[in-house]
């Protein structure tokens, strides 16, 4: 439903995204991620058309988004960044406009702005006006709009900036639902997003994709995925450090803290160790009063530290 070949964009000297690549099918919800800066709203401009390119291509369903713009865009609802809308019109009003400049017309308008209500619970403030809503409805309503018209694919900046912990429940579950019938992509730097509504995550970092695949696939490669983590009561940090160094298929060993009486360390498996790994572990620490002991899942905030942190934070 989308493909993006080789997406580039320069301001002047600077290089805002470099040669980007990734698809998008139906029924797949794509989060791109990334610190502030990365080229995420760029991206997604370029996606929506928004923005023109530097170069590269962008294809939405079957159409070229520079060589075919508005069948394109037809298919598209687009929540950009900061929520833009008209602040003296309702919500009713807003919504009811968004439809007709989509193409709804007659009782198709009424339906349509029914469902975008009801999806985004909008009922009790329908007939405010925008300006005197709170950020989080203010949020909601935009979001509304881009889901009027029941596009094919979906395309969001930071959809949950602004909402309170309630509301980015509500919209994560709802993105999660329409992203089984629809190609979802949203920008977050919010890393709990990822894992709670999305089937696959790409990182970027300064214009370039540095990691493509599943939430679990992404927290497999953290930096401490695999190894794991041993607390004990009792024993001298030397001593325990020392006897899981000797722990065949050990790496490396880790003193984790050092605290009244208590040692925690963490042992680094080689890449040829196997299942009977942590046994060994285990059977290392016979004798010892163990309050912990736990193969470590990768988190998704490490590997996002360990490949977007700058040259200096890595040091």
């Amino acid at each position: 439903m989308i493909k993006v070949e080789n997406l580039t964009k320069t301001f002047g000297p600077k290089v805002a995204v470099n040669d980007v690549s990734f698809t998008v099918q139906r029924g797949e919800v794509l989060g791109f991620l990334g610190p502030n800066g990365a080229g995420k709203s760029t991206t997604m401009r370029m996606v929506t058309g928004f923005l023109p390119p530097t170069a590269g291509r962008v294809t939405i369903g079957t159409h070229d988004m520079l060589e075919d713009p508005v069948p394109a865009k037809r298919l598209i609802g687009y929540l950009p960044e900061s929520a833009p809308c008209y602040s003296d019109m309702t919500v009713h009003g807003f919504l009811s406009f968004a439809a007709e400049i989509r193409g709804l017309r007659g009782n198709a308008i009424k339906t349509a702005v029914h469902r975008a209500v009801e999806m985004c619970f909008l009922e009790n403030v329908l007939h405010q006006s925008v300006d005197t809503l709170s950020k989080g409805y203010r949020h909601r309503t935009c979001f509304a709009q881009s889901i009027i018209h029941d596009p094919e694919i979906l395309v969001m900046d930071e959809p949950t900036d602004g909402l309170d912990p309630n509301q980015k429940h509500e919209i994560r579950q709802l993105i999660k639902r329409m992203g089984e019938k629809k190609a979802i992509i949203f920008s977050t730097h919010i890393l709990e997003e990822v894992e709670a509504a999305c089937s696959r995550a790409i990182i970027i970092d300064r214009g370039t994709v540095v990691a493509n695949g599943t939430p679990q696939e992404l927290k497999r490669k953290a930096p401490n995925a695999g190894a794991i983590l041993l607390r004990v009561n009792g024993v001298a940090a030397e001593v325990v450090t020392g006897k899981l160094r000797a722990v065949d298929g050990a790496e490396r060993v880790q003193l984790v803290k050092d605290e009244n009486g208590t040692v925690t360390a963490r042992v680094f498996p080689k890449s040829s160790a196997n299942g009977e790994f942590s046994k060994a572990v285990g059977a290392a620490a016979q004798g010892w009063r163990v309050e912990e002991l736990h193969i470590e899942e990768g988190k998704l905030d490490e590997y996002f530290r360990s490949i977007t942190a700058s040259d200096t934070a890595k040091k």
